[in-house]
């Protein structure tokens, strides 16, 4: 049996919030440390060579992406996406579980991330554009540079083959997941850190993390 390689990698650290305010997501750029997480990750993935580098087209996955596999050209796939906040939806007294919970258990379809988009509409976007890139015959290794919720609905779909969300795969910034598929999906590594690889750094979660940054603003 042949398998495929996809990396898969959620863009490296940005800084979501400006004086209490999100600032565009379409368009926020890596903080210096998310500069120097990506650079760790081109350093563990040196002796790979990319047949194609995808990414969602928002800045973080670019800019990851260019300092990841400078030599390899970037193509944008709007849908893949981050899930789509409305941070102002949610009641002030409700914040703190929207965000430490966002990414909590088994989430049903219908469950919105931060007030805004339900894990439904991102399974709906996500899986067809992973269906089209598996019937391109035309790659053997493919790096995708995307987000923490498109990548838990990817090994979510690898594990399951439906539209199950496991939450609780952690997806630090610049973390590289590890996938082989053919007549079936292997998930041969999840969340590996090429800056902290046994997690040393702290226990928190990103969306903990978030919310600490949030309050603090």
């Amino acid at each position: 049996m042949t398998r495929r390689r996809i990396y898969l990698m959620r863009h490296g650290a940005v800084a979501y919030f400006e004086d209490g305010r999100p600032v565009d997501s379409h368009e926020v750029p890596l903080t210096e440390a998310g500069r120097d997480q990506a650079r760790a990750a081109a350093t563990m993935l040196e002796d790979v060579t990319f047949d194609r580098l995808i990414t969602s087209g928002l800045r973080r996955t670019l800019e990851t992406a260019h300092i990841v596999a400078p030599h390899v050209e970037a193509e944008s796939w709007p849908e893949l996406r981050e899930l789509e906040s409305r941070l102002l939806n949610i009641p002030v007294e409700e914040l703190e579980h929207a965000f430490v919970g966002a990414f909590r258990g088994i989430l049903p379809d219908d469950v919105r991330f931060l007030g805004g988009e339900t894990i439904g509409s991102l399974f709906d976007r996500v899986l067809p554009a992973v269906d089209r890139l598996l019937a391109d015959d035309g790659w053997d290794v493919v790096l995708a540079v995307l987000h923490g919720g498109v990548n838990r609905a990817i090994l979510s779909y690898a594990l399951t083959g439906g539209r199950t969300f496991l939450g609780n795969f952690e997806q630090t910034p610049a973390c590289i997941n590890v996938l082989d598929v053919g007549d079936d999906w292997i998930v041969r590594a999840v969340g590996l850190s090429p800056y902290d690889p046994v997690h040393v750094a702290g226990r928190a979660t990103t969306m903990e993390e978030l919310w600490n940054e949030f309050r603090s603003t």
